[in-house]
């Protein structure tokens, strides 16, 4: 469980040994729906569909800026800068086709999620119809063992039980993964890419799949092709390495904060929405600049509430939501992001050398089926 520093807020839980009786789940499920009447009464649920037109109208300019420097610049080494700008881009249209999926951006659904399609498949390169069904299990169960994908075993153990039986090649990057953590990274956007593609192939019930699957054909082979043309073989291929990992560790390192080494759920266990929602992630404070950089997921907690809530509100109920839980006694996690990461690669490394839970919270404990 995080220490008291790690928390912004001044409750801390008690000490395993100490008896405590179980938590009051309808006093919770009760209080959420107070917390909800109070930020509808706030007007934070209402759409921001100019701030979102701003944020694609500037993102617009800064591809075209991006492309006027490849031409402008030549053969150029100097075209690696801008290789890890278009990384950076990337990422940021991921933020908003994940708002969009979300159907935070416009009024219709179906508007979200043709936005959230295009500018998934065929700007960033990630299936739309594999990412709303993994994400979607996901904020229905975060953390929870079985049920969330984001913490299935692959390449990483997050599950400590599941790191014991690894040998091998994987054994040995199992025992390390917190400090291979961000080298791991680097090939993120190509099992992203990779994975987009065999789920489609492998899914013909999926909704539009041509239309994916003629999106990112596009994607995969327009870019690559226009940037050798650009600059040649072996500075086009540079370039696209350097876009390639810049985009994959910007993207993992903004998701992975959120809800890596917080408490686990086992998969049977029964635990209210405010509670599940609230003690599985964790925010990132760092002002303005941070909120831009993560897209607003920076507000985890309050993303993982309201997941229809604009991004650019979360800030703004934030302090709501902190005085709510203090009230119902759930704990309120809020770090910098360089202590959250911190926390990430230690929780890594002991899951991988199979140590128990580290992050063992004595409420969870309490809720387990016996």
């Amino acid at each position: 469980m995080p220490s008291p520093q790690e928390s912004s807020s001044n409750m801390t839980l008690p000490a395993a040994s100490r008896p405590r009786p179980a938590p009051d789940n309808n006093q919770h499920v009760s209080g959420f729906f107070e917390l909800q009447q109070r930020v509808k009464n706030a007007g934070l649920m209402e759409r921001r569909v100019g701030a979102y037109i701003f944020r694609m109208v500037v993102l617009g300019l800064a591809f075209v800026g991006a492309f006027a420097l490849v031409v402008a610049l030549g053969n150029t080494w100097w075209q690696l800068a801008v290789a890890a700008l278009f990384g950076v881009l990337f990422t940021q249209v991921a933020f908003l086709a994940h708002d969009g999926a979300h159907q935070q951006i416009f009024a219709a659904g179906r508007h979200n999620a043709w936005f959230s399609r295009i500018a998934g498949n065929l700007v960033v390169g990630m299936s739309y119809g594999w990412w709303t069904r993994k994400h979607g299990r996901h904020h229905a169960h975060p953390n929870t063992v079985g049920k969330d994908d984001d913490i299935a075993t692959g390449t990483l153990v997050f599950v400590p039980e599941e790191a014991k039986n690894r040998s091998g090649f994987m054994g040995w990057l199992t025992r390390r993964q917190g400090w291979l953590f961000f080298p791991l990274l680097t090939l993120f956007a190509l099992a992203l890419h990779y994975t987009s593609v065999k789920s489609i192939v492998q899914n013909p019930k999926l909704k539009y799949r041509k239309t994916e699957l003629a999106l990112l054909a596009l994607r995969f082979t327009g870019f690559p092709v226009l940037m050798i043309l650009l600059l040649g073989p072996g500075l086009g291929a540079a370039f696209m390495g350097v876009q390639l990992m810049v985009f994959g560790v910007y993207m993992g390192g903004s998701f992975a904060p959120n809800h890596k080494g917080m408490p686990l759920i086992p998969k049977d266990a029964k635990v209210d929405f405010l509670t599940r929602q609230v003690l599985t992630s964790r925010n990132i404070r760092g002002g303005r600049i941070v909120d831009w950089a993560m897209g607003g997921l920076n507000y985890q907690i309050e993303h993982h509430l309201f997941p229809r809530m604009p991004s650019a509100n979360l800030h703004q109920v934030r302090q709501i939501v902190r005085e709510h839980c203090a009230e119902q006694g759930i704990p309120y996690t809020e770090t910098g992001l360089i202590e959250a990461y911190r926390i990430v690669i230690k929780y890594l490394n002991r899951v991988g050398l199979g140590e128990a839970d580290p992050m063992e919270c004595p409420l969870i404990t309490q809720l387990r089926p016996r």
